[in-house]
């Protein structure tokens, strides 16, 4: 049998989608979902979220007009190929607002990890979550909010939202273009073997390589050159001393 053959292959075809009114959390309902039995491939979305939430128990603020997702899988990879798929999410996100921006729009890029910025400026969040359930299986919850009517002030970094570049768009159009390149990106990502393709797309993107960053750290924070990611898709920072630290997580501020 070949590779290709081989292949579990994700086509738009295999995922649902339930569109919900307003919700504490559209990663909380999938989580729900999950326990009840659902099989994953689960995508879900609200008007308004009363309890979104961003990384490190951050609040993420969700009125509507704007696009609050949440995809449910299901034992998606081996927990040793999970490492990537943040990549894979942020490549995903990337190409559905690729194709709603216009041609002369300030540049599109990744921030490490899955950060996606419109002329350096955050216009998505994503938030992975994860959680063995009781019957052995694994969920994963791949949350995703893109501004497109307003955004929300953030503390930590400058926003954006898609109507300040011109883009009028209701929030159910713009998820029909992510549901399709969701399921291209995962099927590229292929429960990890994936990795390579996934890089490499993804390298074409960055954000910033060459330049000085931060990167604060649940314990301290560090700061040098950003010199791209590692084959397993690891920050690698530079330090003054010459000497390359790889980062599996953290947050990045562009000095």
């Amino acid at each position: 049998m070949s590779d290709q053959a081989s292949r579990h292959r994700s086509l738009p075809a295999d995922f649902r989608h339930e569109a919900l009114q307003e919700v504490g959390s559209t990663n909380a309902e999938c989580f729900e979902r999950a326990l009840a039995g659902d099989p994953g491939h689960l995508w879900i979305t609200a008007t308004a979220q009363s309890g979104g939430r961003a990384r490190r128990g951050r609040t993420w603020v969700s009125e509507p007009g704007n696009l609050y997702s949440s995809l449910l899988l299901i034992d998606p990879a081996p927990m040793a190929d999970l490492g990537s798929l943040p990549l894979a999410v942020a490549l995903a996100v990337h190409d559905a607002i690729r194709t709603v921006l216009a041609a002369d729009a300030a540049p599109l890029e990744i921030k490490w990890p899955n950060d996606i910025l419109i002329g350096r400026r955050k216009t998505c969040g994503i938030l992975l979550e994860g959680q063995s359930l009781p019957d052995g299986r694994h969920a994963l919850v791949i949350g995703i909010g893109i501004n497109i009517a307003f955004k929300p002030e953030l503390a930590t970094y400058p926003v954006t939202c898609l109507a300040d570049h011109g883009v009028t768009m209701s929030p159910e159009e713009l998820f029909a273009r992510l549901f399709v390149s969701m399921a291209e990106a995962l099927d590229l990502w292929d429960r990890g073997q994936g990795t390579a393709r996934i890089v490499q797309r993804w390298r074409r993107h960055a954000c910033g390589i060459g330049e000085k960053i931060t990167v604060n750290l649940p314990d301290r924070s560090i700061s040098g050159e950003f010199s791209g990611i590692d084959d397993k898709g690891l920050l690698l920072l530079r330090q003054a001393d010459e000497r390359m630290t790889t980062i599996a997580a953290g947050d990045v501020f562009f000095e």
